[in-house]
């Protein structure tokens, strides 16, 4: 009797630990900033170096939830990949 009690004391102290550890990793969340308005540039269909970062391998755009590009540069950074894409500098798809 008395060990079951201790052992359901020993479960919650871990499931207690394990809240805490969980509310850490919460707080250890690092903001995505994004890269044109921290550098001060402007995403450019000359570069496809620069915006082969925000495609899959398959040549999907990347959302900016992923990105961390604000809505401006997200916007800006699409129509750049699809310039790029037109003028052959970027694939439309990887095989």
């Amino acid at each position: 009797m008395r060990e079951e009690t201790d052992a359901k004391k020993d479960a919650e102290k871990t499931t207690q630990r394990d809240r805490r550890n969980n509310n850490n990793r919460r707080n250890n969340f690092r903001k995505k900033v994004c890269r044109f308005c921290a550098q001060h540039t402007e995403p450019d269909y000359k570069n496809p170096d620069q915006l082969r970062r925000y495609t899959t391998e398959r040549g999907k755009i990347l959302p900016a939830r992923i990105t961390g590009n604000c809505a401006k540069h997200q916007r800006a950074v699409t129509a750049e990949i699809k310039k790029a894409r037109v003028l052959a500098y970027l694939p439309f798809e990887k095989k």
